[in-house]
């Protein structure tokens, strides 16, 4: 190899380790840049709240989300939404117990059932992080307040839903987001509290949706082929709806069943305009996530002279959605 040869090569090797050096700095520069505008981001507002949901991509919580974000902007607040993948209790006490670390200055989150919950409410009582719960409460938590819906008073609505639109004996089916959610329990409490004195209306059957389409499919589909004598289904949950229609397309298209759903997802609705619900109980979750932010800045000054701030709950029909688009037009 000549002179010529050798001094070529080392030129492109000093080239090659001038740009990788560059591109090193360069990358470096940036995701420390990234970092340091993320890390900043929360001493940029007034207050650092944590907002912790059930399930992170639930369209359900994303409309809590979007009100609780819409009164954070409002009022200059960092508003830090987490949640597990999938409904899973354990994870979201890991994030409960993770923003009291973070030292936040308050945290939303949706009440769970068991003295762990009311072991880290306690814990972020004792450093002076206020708590809010919201879609589910727990009373016997040290919680400053409760945001969202009458849980048991909305299963009074599906219980009385079914008495004021059916006649004759009713074999229900009863489809329910999950046996250890709060929320689902008094839901399931009010339906039967207001169905006792009429005996012509009887639960045969409750499963478990897990709070998905698929799973109130599945449900829909197990109870129906077990009990082909139901004549009516309830869902509690936001996608049992959904569910039930596909569950009852699947094993029995012709079945003429009075269906009614839970929450006001767009999709609910089209099924109601469709005539294949009979109706949905309608919560109002944006304006739950933008009261508890609002409950939240006010507990940063003094404590409430109230703790419970129960939402809008009320049947939704047919005729509402039609009469609420033709008022739109006029």
């Amino acid at each position: 190899m000549n002179l010529t040869s050798k001094s070529l090569i080392y030129l492109i090797g000093v080239i090659l380790f001038l740009i990788s050096f560059i591109g090193m700095i360069y990358f470096g520069y940036k995701t420390f840049y990234i970092e340091a505008e993320n890390n900043m981001a929360p001493q940029e507002y007034t207050y650092h709240f944590a907002l912790i949901a059930e399930e992170s991509a639930n369209d359900y919580w994303r409309l809590i989300e979007q009100g609780a974000k819409e009164a954070a902007k409002e009022h200059d607040i960092y508003l830090e939404y987490v949640a597990p993948q999938k409904a899973d209790n354990d994870e979201m006490l890991k994030l409960l117990d993770r923003m009291i670390s973070a030292q936040v200055d308050g945290i939303i989150t949706q009440g769970i059932e068991g003295d762990r919950f009311i072991d880290i409410v306690h814990k972020a009582t004792e450093r002076g992080i206020p708590v809010v719960t919201v879609d589910t409460d727990i009373k016997s938590s040290e919680r400053k307040a409760y945001v969202g819906t009458d849980n048991f008073y909305a299963g009074q609505l599906l219980g009385n839903a079914i008495i004021d639109h059916t006649s004759g004996e009713q074999y229900v089916g009863v489809v329910t987001g999950r046996f250890d959610a709060v929320n689902q329990q008094e839901r399931l409490e009010g339906l039967k509290d207001v169905i006792k004195d009429h005996p012509r209306i009887q639960i045969v059957s409750i499963k478990e949706s897990n709070i998905t389409e698929v799973g109130a499919t599945q449900a829909t589909y197990s109870m129906l082929k077990e009990y082909p004598s139901i004549t009516a289904l309830v869902g509690t949950s936001a996608l049992d709806g959904f569910g039930m229609v596909e569950g009852l397309r699947e094993i029995a298209p012709n079945k003429d069943l009075y269906m009614v759903a839970f929450d006001v997802l767009p999709e609910t609705l089209q099924l109601i305009l469709q005539e294949r619900i009979d109706g949905t109980i309608s919560q109002a979750p944006k304006e739950m996530g933008y009261s508890s932010v609002e409950v939240m800045l006010d507990l940063q000054t003094g404590d409430l002279l109230k703790n419970e701030f129960f939402t809008e709950t009320k049947l939704i029909q047919k005729h509402d959605l039609e009469a609420e688009e033709n008022g739109v037009r006029r």
